[in-house]
């Protein structure tokens, strides 16, 4: 099974970001711990047996807690589940929030897999995205968490951004390059709904360039798999052996498991999400063991759309015989115009395709 932990803290609030987030204000953070091991042991005993294969903690910025609060949450966790066969832990880091006493801490807990959210080194566009750190403290991150051990680290970048040159973004691809990390998450900026940027963008102050948005996408293809890098998913490239393992059983649809205020789960054909709200999630755990408040029956159609438009985002594609027959009838048209190819009885988008990646999977619907 697979297990999220939404840490929803955050020192301030970017522009853009349409997760659930606060500012930690006069949240008990010992009371939120407590809460996060109170509902996995919930989970541990509605569940049954079901053995770790990774742990993934974002946000937020989950890194924002302090030695004490994650000491005692990863022994709570790692006392509740079994974690013999867990291959991979992630963890969520800003730069600005720790040195390497912190970074060597993450290590003794078992954390594998470090994923920064840098999202450029232009100090401008930064600013633009509110982020707390600059060029220099995010340079300055790899070398701290190298020093510290970490096994596997992820930049996650951002492109499109309001005010963003191909230019910039060429810099920020490169800077990252140069730190050599082992996996690059690259991002096309979304404009999401009740973000500071949607409002924005619905004034007439900020506007979204397809045009543009395509060539930041192809520099960064381009760029990135002439350092190396695999491209094997539209928005991620990894060294040979670094794919994220968390990511790939989501667009695989295997079962996954959300603790926290927010966080979804999907068991089966069962989904349902937490309480968005930190203190009413507290209380909830506090009263009945769980937060559950949105629960949903999917159907297999439901499940069969999901993995089809998340396999197609990936290197691999999507096995040629669960298409539905509608949606075998409709592959020629874009193996024809060289949006697609059949390889290894996968149906997987080409180049030119996966900049296209939504429009082909409503095509195919």
């Amino acid at each position: 099974m697979q297990l999220y932990l939404h840490i929803p803290f955050c020192h301030r609030i970017c522009p853009y970001c349409s997760f659930y987030k606060h500012t930690p204000g006069n949240t008990d953070m010992r009371a939120f711990v407590d809460a996060l091991i109170l509902e996995a042991q919930h989970y541990k005993n509605s569940l049954g047996h079901n053995p770790l294969s990774t742990l993934y903690c974002g946000g937020g910025t989950p890194s924002m807690l302090s030695p004490t609060h994650l000491k005692k949450l990863f022994h709570g966790l790692q006392s509740t589940f079994d974690c013999s066969q867990l291959k991979e832990l992630t963890f969520e880091a800003n730069p600005a929030t720790f040195d390497l006493k912190k970074a060597q801490l993450f290590k003794q807990l078992g954390i594998t897999r470090i994923s920064l959210g840098i999202q450029s080194f232009d100090n401008t566009v930064l600013k633009t995205l509110g982020r707390e750190h600059n060029r220099e403290e995010a340079q300055a991150s790899v070398p701290i968490l190298r020093e510290a051990g970490i096994e596997q680290i992820n930049i996650d970048l951002m492109f499109s951004i309001p005010g963003q040159s191909l230019e910039s973004w060429q810099d920020t691809l490169m800077a990252a390059i140069a730190l050599q990390p082992d996996h690059i998450s690259a991002y096309n900026l979304t404009y999401e709904e009740d973000t500071a940027f949607i409002d924005k963008l619905t004034a007439g102050e900020y506007h979204d360039d397809p045009e543009l948005n395509a060539q930041m996408f192809t520099l960064a293809h381009k760029l990135l798999t002439q350092a190396g890098f695999e491209h094997y998913e539209t928005s991620n490239y990894a060294r040979k052996g670094t794919r994220s393992n968390h990511n790939a059983s989501y667009w695989k649809g295997h079962n996954y498991l959300g603790l926290g205020p927010s966080a979804v789960s999907t068991i089966g054909q069962r989904r349902w999400k937490n309480v968005p709200d930190t203190a009413q999630y507290i209380k909830q755990v506090q009263h009945v063991g769980h937060a559950q408040t949105e629960i949903e029956e999917l159907s297999q159609e439901d499940l069969h759309l999901e993995r089809l438009a998340l396999g197609l985002r990936t290197l691999e594609g999507f096995p040629y015989e669960q298409l539905t027959d509608d949606e075998k009838s409709r592959v020629p048209d874009l193996t024809n115009e060289g949006l697609a190819a059949l390889e290894n009885n996968h149906l997987r988008l080409t180049d030119k395709g996966m900049l296209l990646v939504d429009s082909i999977v409503e095509h195919l619907v």
